[in-house]
């Protein structure tokens, strides 16, 4: 396989390149068994609100055609991001959100083909390294195991359950909110 290289992209590169991410979307989600996608439609109008966000940040790993990404935004003190959630209040989550000190992982995803070789790894640190949060959160599908088990790996845990209210993964499916306090 060939290296992979990563780069950052601003709010404009990333709209410029909204249709290769939605055909990697497509693909990096086809073959999740148990997990429903937007579809690319959906997608495009997920992407679309994210992209124009406060704080938007977007790392792209190609080689050089596309083969994965990660961004994501502080989801703010207000919003879909936090309403409703329950649990964990205890942990001092409740007060970073309330003071904008969270960063939310929105996507991340990587062609079937180049998974398992360190790429989402490095796309996930590459994003989060500069992010000054104190808390860092997202949303995986439950039936997403393979994800889960990439999170878990990475020191990510499960926290929260969102309800239905919570920003769309898939159609109609739940989503469970996973937390972890940045390095250093």
């Amino acid at each position: 396989m060939t290296e992979v290289f990563l780069r950052r992209l601003s709010r404009w590169q990333a709209e410029q390149q909204r249709e290769s991410v939605a055909d990697l979307y497509v693909a990096a989600y086809e073959e999740v068994p148990g997990v429903q996608s937007l579809g690319r439609s959906g997608f495009l109008r997920r992407f679309e609100e994210d992209v124009q966000r406060p704080g938007f940040d977007m790392i792209i790993a190609g080689d050089p055609f596309l083969v994965g990404c990660a961004y994501g935004y502080p989801p703010g003190r207000e919003g879909e991001w936090w309403h409703g959630f329950r649990g964990a209040v205890t942990d001092g989550t409740e007060e970073l959100a309330t003071s904008d000190r969270v960063f939310a992982l929105a996507e991340l995803m990587v062609l079937p083909d180049r998974r398992r070789t360190g790429i989402a790894t490095r796309l996930q640190e590459r994003l989060l390294e500069r992010q000054e949060a104190d808390l860092l959160t997202t949303l995986i599908a439950p039936t997403n195991t393979p994800a889960a088990a990439a999170y878990t790996s990475w020191g990510w845990t499960r926290s929260l359950r969102p309800p239905t209210a919570a920003p769309a993964l898939t159609e109609g499916e739940r989503t469970e909110a996973w937390i972890r306090r940045p390095a250093g």
